[in-house]
């Protein structure tokens, strides 16, 4: 593609970067990205690769801002309260960089619609807050053969893990959800405003160091950090050849759907 004087202004950090260059941007700008929550993770997600000028982004969300949620979900404002959290999102999306193509989904990800909605992304970024729809996006992808990167928050922790066909999944390491209510939501247990932004920015930068073929993806690494203590770790994680959806003799192999927990004070919905 041939980028217009105002595009190399805009992207010129970027092309200055002997690993990204020009070459590098334009993979960027045809890069199609779906981000499954447009809540605490999905905020910074969506902002910085909007920025980056991600070709089309795709939001998954169903439900409508908070006043509890901007004390983390920085893409929303107080005057969004009310409103759906896609249509908040895309507003500044639009606003931040109009090169960018957002398609709006204002529904639930589901196991009846999974595999339609992510069919035609090439990557995939889980910024949901419970674990039912975490395994739904694990066992979607694997299963569809895209690429996705997991996070989660909790308190003053998160954690992130990057998978790819071929490598460990998110049921690897962990084989099934929680039951309900043995693990808290952040609604019950609070999180930090800023430990969002910080996972999401991380998430972000693995996108475009896959988009770009950049560096060194969190593949068979899970990243977890406290930030009270400000202590981050890598841990190896190896595929599990027992893994129920991705092992040598997989019992997954179509999507189900488990009942939900999440971090909202008011509603049951899973963004």
């Amino acid at each position: 593609m041939n980028f217009s004087g105002e595009q190399i202004e805009r992207y010129s950090r970027h092309i200055l970067l002997q690993e990204v260059g020009v070459e590098g941007q334009e993979k960027i700008s045809n890069g199609k990205v779906l981000v499954i929550g447009a809540g605490g993770l999905g905020s910074p997600i969506l902002l910085y690769l909007a920025a980056a000028g991600v070709g089309t982004l795709g939001i998954i969300d169903g439900d409508v801002v908070d006043l509890s949620n901007l004390q983390r979900q920085v893409i929303h404002f107080t005057p969004d309260v009310g409103k759906p959290k896609v249509i908040s999102a895309k507003e500044k999306i639009n606003q931040l960089n109009p090169d960018v193509n957002v398609i709006t989904y204002h529904q639930l990800f589901t196991a009846e619609n999974a595999f339609e909605i992510i069919r035609d992304y090439d990557f995939i970024v889980d910024g949901t807050d419970n674990f039912p729809v975490k395994f739904l996006i694990n066992d979607a992808c694997v299963l569809a053969g895209k690429p996705f990167s997991h996070g989660g928050i909790l308190r003053f922790e998160g954690q992130t893990l990057t998978h790819l066909p071929g490598t460990a999944c998110y049921r690897c390491i962990f084989n099934s959800p929680p039951p309900p209510d043995v693990v808290p939501t952040c609604a019950q247990a609070g999180v930090l405003g800023a430990i969002a932004g910080m996972l999401g920015t991380i998430q972000a930068a693995e996108v475009l160091k896959y988009l770009t073929g950049t560096g060194n993806l969190l593949t068979n690494r899970l990243l977890v950090f406290n930030a009270k203590e400000m202590n981050f770790r890598t841990i190896k994680v190896e595929k599990n050849h027992k893994c129920p959806v991705c092992g040598e003799q997989p019992s997954i192999t179509e999507l189900i759907e488990t009942e939900q927990a999440v971090c909202e004070l008011k509603t049951k919905k899973n963004q």
